[in-house]
């Protein structure tokens, strides 16, 4: 092993409470112990966010409201890191909120901005459906005045 490649190992973190090398997105979590409480509530969240997601699919106006609302939590995201690090103890058995804020990126923000993606999508949907309809009724109306 070359001074460099020792040098790139040891500077792969290594996860404070079971020993494994995180060397990607998918082992930090595996190395969550899920079943903590606060972490149980957050997934419970997420759940309820993304069924609210796709009941609220033909309510336009509460999805704005749906969307604006995860934007915000996600841009609030940097603060609650900060405070959660400041009081992990307080709720959890472990310190998961690093300074780069990959943890509550990962387990925060992503299902969040997940739910806005598939809000924009519906958005999207619908305008391109409404467009073919006004498309079929000027045709109908141009068929109109020509015969």
């Amino acid at each position: 092993m070359t001074a460099q490649t020792a040098k790139n190992i040891s500077s792969i973190p290594i996860d404070g409470f079971s020993n494994v090398r995180i060397t990607s997105t998918w082992t930090f979590l595996q190395s969550v112990q899920w079943s903590e409480p606060w972490l149980v509530g957050l997934l419970a969240f997420h759940s309820l966010c993304f069924a609210f997601t796709i009941l609220s699919c033909s309510y336009y106006r509460l999805q704005i409201a749906q969307f604006l609302l995860m934007v915000v939590m996600v841009y609030s995201a940097e603060y609650l890191n900060e405070m959660a690090a400041m009081n992990w103890r307080s709720f959890s058995k472990f310190q998961y909120f690093d300074s780069k804020g990959m943890f509550i990126s990962l387990v925060y923000s992503v299902p969040l901005l997940i739910n806005t993606l598939i809000i924009v999508s519906v958005w999207v949907k619908r305008t391109f459906s409404t467009m073919a309809e006004l498309k079929r009724r000027a045709a109908r109306k141009s068929v109109k005045k020509t015969q």
